[in-house]
């Protein structure tokens, strides 16, 4: 395959490397911006392999996306990075091993044109390439499958067995579905068996476990870079015990092999698995070429130095020895006489006169008259034809209209061959490049937005597309129940949840939950009646207290909650009334100018951040006040949404506060805003301690005369001389922050005024009211491109942990945060520090600096002029800074849930792996709440939790009252989701005019039996945990369509269903369908039906009288009952049974 033909006419001067001989060294000539991506594309001819070596590594990732785009028809592949530091004590990504392999495979097959390889991780050496051979292979539809053997391959090869498949190196069998997720795969794949025979294999999505499209084959890569069966465990022994001298059984690392488990950071001892290990060059074929990019013998020099303090630093510690870097790394030496063989080009760092060269300057001048007029004077100067190349779509969208306006109209081109077959003397196009170049005897340009927009920072971004979270998702993970758990049964109260019991009552096995009481009372309730179950949230799960069966507790505790309900519900009511009554500014805008404002924010919007921008949009249009909670974790984006909606008012001419709980963040929130809104005609300001009380009556005073049109500040704007001339909208940030008090003060203004609440950990108050509908409610969970979660380490306190950690974020060139909540101490913890570590360029932020002070500290942190960071809480809210991405906190066992969330959220704002150590004293151990708060965060690594955290401290510590100043009361007794229920129901009762029933605030449920078994049976879906959420989510369902999808979803995961799950899913038809009716009890049996109303039931009596006197085998039998006889041995016969004969006595 050769590089195609447009491309071809390009840099003819580097065909004469082409010719070079194996042994050769050859310079090539010095290349401007990306043109090097187009000179390796030039010089991959698809006959012999090009052999990329970065001095960076952020390189090899630019040029893995640049050459992709120049030449899409060269097989590209990068070989990552583990992203660990010698010797490092986890291990690498399973992402990052995925597509290791998946390159090395591609390599040893020669299906490669170009790999692109950084040069730290050239040096590392491999596995040989028969240990790939020997551990692939390939599954296609069609063929036998010996599931026994598959499973024992599966295990040698690394892969774990799991029961629910999420990440790559993991695989589940459950009866005729195999489910498989093969290193260097995109997606995993699900395997369905007709006897032992591959019937069907379909890919699905891990997130949703729904299945996407079908292909014909698959390939299984090992899951690990180094065996871990019998022989290989075995070899390793021997070898761990021939290298390192001392007692073997000591080292935890030889124990965990010995044991089939594979410790983190045991790819440090690659070379023990194998006789003999390879490097890079081994894999390569014979004739490949190898190209030197920019300094990569000052990248290995650099590397090597790196390595070998590590060495000297890491190498005393006898319970985990070390290997010597020359078996882990080749030696520089080693590696350029690997070179001395094959043909070797070198790509010379920095511009000179080569085939191609730099643009001049043509950056965008905004306050000038023609802002493009440096771009004009090129284009007229330049004798060839221009590609201005766009970031994505949008941007295209908005350049071409910018360009329009100003009386340049560029050529749509599609990519970069179609740019050079045209004719086009302007073009506009959209791709990856990082930086433009002029290929003067080609007469071609490429310009970038890094060259038109040089001043405006604008990040790259990738992203996959995920999908948006939604609320479901959330309740999903509530249904995570414990055994131990507290849960309440709607007509018993508050019991515990014991676990998921299989029982037979003479009609098959069903399944229950089972529930304990006060006293030791047991309670079963059947699987197929979960509706009246729900989690129990409102105080302390270990305090809770448990209601005894059959005493009147629960009643009483039910209609006390009752009566506070049907107030709250008034005031609520009255609150809705005056909200819809009153009409809110109905804003309107010109949607090109919001899009325009919009192509300022730096980064693509997450799925769900699109959608809370677009319910703000929408809110503010409608002409109603809004009140939306936005609920997104930490660095998901929130501040955006604000900043959007904050043009719009401002747009319509508005005036907007934004309200914040720290000093910092407000200034934080000003620099951001004043960037966000420099290039329009807006006046920001600011009221907060780093003002002058000068500046600030100033700023005070023009707000009064409307002259300010955005103002940022903390609580010293609730204060009585602040007034303003047309406010249209509040923002809140961190609203979590702010007491009741202050909430009652905002609540004045909020009649009228558009209010946008942001937080990331809601209070349970407020997620409360959330929950019950009474403000809207938006969630961001979808993590921003490339996050990973961040790990949080536990520990206690010890000057080694710290040492390694810090060492570990300055060697990739980042800030660390150091946390100590005690100002009178806080010097002596620098002392220490500065002891411990020499290198750190330490400075000290807290509360108590002078303003000016603690101004010079963080701009000093924010440029990386100081590397650590030591601080009291003064960070917690909303510090954004993408290269800190270590943090250490100090006794940790002393703060609060939302608080170590906070916290922990000021790091992994960038693509890097981050790292929270939560530290507790050295010589005690924290207390017993402390010790639960200290693990749940740690549970909730994933990104997007902290919405999850709230739902947990909401049952730590109870929600309050709704709209009172009382923080907590009824809600206790029935816990927050039964308590929601019977405010909806109570609000509805009013809205429709009826008083609400204090005996029964609660629908009447119907009990429901078909006397056949109901279930999901163990063979169908065998994890516990899995099954509950179903039955829950089954339970959840309100209307015919949610089941049939949810149907649909169960044939989809488990295969066919069973009979017992069939009338399962038709007991939950006939609980939706006898709904209406007021049904208490229905009881369907092969013979007969009968069925028990309620008090208040739409039936009408002279139906009921007629029917008797017709039909014979109908009877009443007491005043609500009805019995008719019937023979119905199948279930279809005996559900329309039912249906037929309630249309008949329908009112």
């Amino acid at each position: 395959m050769t590089a195609s033909r447009p491309l071809a006419r390009l840099l003819p001067s580097l065909d004469a490397f082409n010719q070079a001989k194996p042994g050769q060294r050859l310079d090539l000539p010095s290349l401007a911006g990306s043109s090097d991506a187009l000179a390796i594309a030039r010089l991959a001819d698809g006959k012999r392999m090009l052999v990329v070596v970065t001095a960076n590594p952020l390189d090899a990732q630019r040029l893995s996306d640049e050459i992709a785009w120049l030449a899409p028809d060269l097989r590209t592949h990068l070989l990552p990075d583990w992203e660990t530091l010698p010797y490092d004590s986890f291990s690498p990504h399973q992402d990052l091993i995925s597509e290791r392999l998946s390159t090395l495979y591609a390599i040893t097959r020669g299906e490669a044109d170009i790999a692109l390889v950084p040069a730290s991780t050239a040096l590392y050496r491999l596995a040989p390439p028969a240990f790939l051979a020997a551990y692939t292979f390939f599954l296609k539809q069609g063929a036998r499958l010996d599931v026994d053997g598959l499973r024992n391959q599966m295990t040698i090869g690394g892969y774990a067995h799991v029961t629910q498949v999420v990440s790559p190196g993991e695989f589940s069998v459950r009866g005729g579905l195999v489910d498989l997720y093969p290193m260097g795969a995109a997606l995993p794949y699900r395997i369905d068996l007709f006897d032992d025979e591959i019937e069907s294999i379909k890919t699905f999505d891990p997130d949703t476990q729904r299945t996407v499209f079908p292909v014909k084959e698959v390939r299984l890569l090992p899951a690990r870079e180094f065996p871990m069966d019998e022989t290989g465990r075995t070899h390793f022994r021997g070898r761990f015990r021939e290298t390192f001298e001392g007692d073997p059984s000591r080292c935890a690392v030889y124990k965990d092999v010995s044991n089939g488990i594979a410790p983190a950071g045991i790819e440090y001892y690659l070379p023990l698995f194998f006789d003999e290990t390879a490097t890079l060059f081994d894999y390569l074929p014979d004739h490949s070429r190898i190209l030197l990019h920019r300094d990569v013998p000052g990248a290995i020099e650099a590397f090597w130095k790196d390595a070998r303090s590590r060495h000297h630093l890491l190498g005393g510690d006898k319970t985990r020895p070390i290997m010597a870097p020359d078996q882990l790394f080749l030696s520089e030496e080693a590696f350029f006489v690997a070179l001395k063989e094959r043909t070797r080009l070198a790509l010379p760092a920095g511009a000179g006169d080569g085939p191609s060269a730099t643009l001049p300057d043509i950056a965008v001048e905004r306050k000038a008259n023609d802002p493009l007029h440096r771009f004009k004077a090129f284009c007229a100067g330049f004798d060839g034809r221009v590609l201005v190349l766009a970031e994505s779509a949008g941007r295209q969208q908005t350049i071409a209209e910018y360009f329009a306006e100003y009386g340049l109209k560029p050529e749509p081109s599609a990519d970069f061959d179609a740019f050079l077959g045209g004719d086009a003397k302007l073009a506009l196009g959209v791709g990856p490049l990082a930086a433009g170049f002029v290929v003067p005897d080609a007469g071609i340009a490429v310009v970038t937005e890094s060259e038109l927009y040089a001043a405006t920072a604008r990040t790259r971004t990738r992203r996959d597309s995920r999908k948006a979270a939604t609320m479901e998702g959330w309740l999903r993970d509530l249904s995570e129940l414990k055994p131990g758990d507290p849960v309440v049964h709607s007509s018993h109260g508050i019991g515990r949840y014991m676990g998921l019991v299989h029982m037979d009552l003479g009609e098959g096995q069903t399944e229950f939950l089972h529930l304990e009481y006060a006293n030791g009372d047991k309670l079963y309730v059947p699987v197929s009646q979960l509706h009246v179950i729900t989690r129990y949230a409102g105080a302390d799960p270990e305090a809770v207290h448990l209601h005894t069966l059959g005493s009147g507790q629960w009643e009483k505790a039910k209609k006390k909650a009752a009566q506070q309900v049907r107030d709250t519900a008034a005031e609520l009511l009255a609150l809705y009334a005056q909200r819809a009554a009153r009409k809110g500014h109905q804003f309107d805008f010109k949607q090109h100018d919001l899009e325009a404002f919009a192509d300022g924010f730096g980064f693509e919007e997450t799925p769900d951040q699109l959608a809370a921008i677009e319910a703000v949009v929408a809110d503010m249009k409608s002409g109603r006040p809004m009140d939306r909670l936005v609920c997104g974790d930490v660095g998901f984006g929130k501040t955006e949404v604000a900043l959007r909606a904050a043009f719009i008012a401002v747009a319509d001419g508005k005036q907007v506060v934004v309200l914040c709980p720290t000093t910092l963040l407000a200034e934080q929130h000003y620099q951001t805003f004043a960037d966000r809104f420099a290039d329009w005609p807006i006046k920001v300001a600011e009221l907060s301690r780093f003002k002058s009380a000068k500046e600030q009556a100033d700023a005070i005073k023009q707000l009064g005369e409307g002259k300010v049109d955005i103002l940022i500040g903390t609580h010293r704007l609730l204060q009585k001389d602040v007034t303003f001339k047309r406010l249209g909208l509040v923002i809140i940030d961190e609203e979590h922050r702010f007491g009741v008090r202050q909430k009652e003060a905002l609540k004045a203004l909020r009649s009228e005024v558009d209010i946008l609440t942001l937080t990331a950990t809601p209070i349970p108050r407020t997620l409360g009211l959330a929950l019950e509908g009474l403000r809207e409610f938006s969630v961001i969970a979808t993590a921003p491109q490339k996050r990973l979660a961040i790990k949080t380490f536990v520990q206690r306190h010890s000057k080694g942990i710290i040492r390694e950690a810090v060492i570990r974020e300055f060697k990739r060139g980042g800030q660390v945060y150091f946390l100590h909540n005690e100002v009178e101490t806080i010097e002596n913890v620098r002392e220490s520090l500065e002891e411990l570590l020499p290198e750190a360029r330490i400075v000290i932020g807290h509360g108590q600096l002078p303003e000016r002070e603690l101004e010079r500290v963080m701009r000093d942190f924010t440029t990386q002029k100081a590397n650590l960071l030591l601080c009291t809480t003064i960070i917690e809210t909303g510090i954004n800074i993408p290269t800190a991405n270590t943090i250490i906190i100090n006794r940790a066992d002393r703060f609060g849930l939302a608080q170590l969330h906070q916290l922990r959220g000021r790091v992994g704002r960038s693509h890097h792996q981050a790292y929270a150590y939560l530290l507790t004293d050295a010589h005690a151990k924290p207390t017993a709440q402390a010790q639960k708060r200290l693990e749940a965060i740690t549970m909730m690594e994933e990104l997007g939790s902290g919405f999850y955290l709230a739902m947990q401290d909401l049952e730590i510590r109870g929600a309050g009252e709704v709209l009172g100043e009382n923080q907590s009361g009824e809600i206790q007794q029935v816990g927050v989701s039964l308590y929601t229920e019977m405010l909806k129901r109570a609000v509805r009762d009013l809205q429709q005019g009826k008083e609400p029933d204090l005996t029964q605030p609660l629908e009447v449920v119907s009990e429901i039996n078909l006397h056949a078994p109901a279930l999901l049976p163990n063979d169908y879906c065998s994890d516990v945990q899995e099954r509950l959420t179903l039955y829950k989510r089954l339970a959840n369902c309100e209307s015919e369509d949610d089941l049939q999808a949810l149907q649909e979803e169960l044939i989809d995961r488990f295969g066919e269903m069973p009979p017992q799950t069939r009338t399962l899913l038709e007991t939950h038809r006939l609980r939706m369908l006898v709904k209406p009716f007021g049904v208490a009890k229905m009881d369907a049996s092969e013979t007969q039906i009968s069925i028990q109303f309620g008090q208040h039931a739409p039936i009408d009596p002279v139906k009921v009288i007629m029917l008797i006197q017709k039909d014979k085998t109908i009877k009443m039998s007491g005043p609500d009952k009805l019995i008719r006889k019937v023979s119905t041995p199948d279930l279809k016969q005996r559900v329309a049974a039912v249906k037929s004969l309630l249309e008949a006595v329908k009112a």
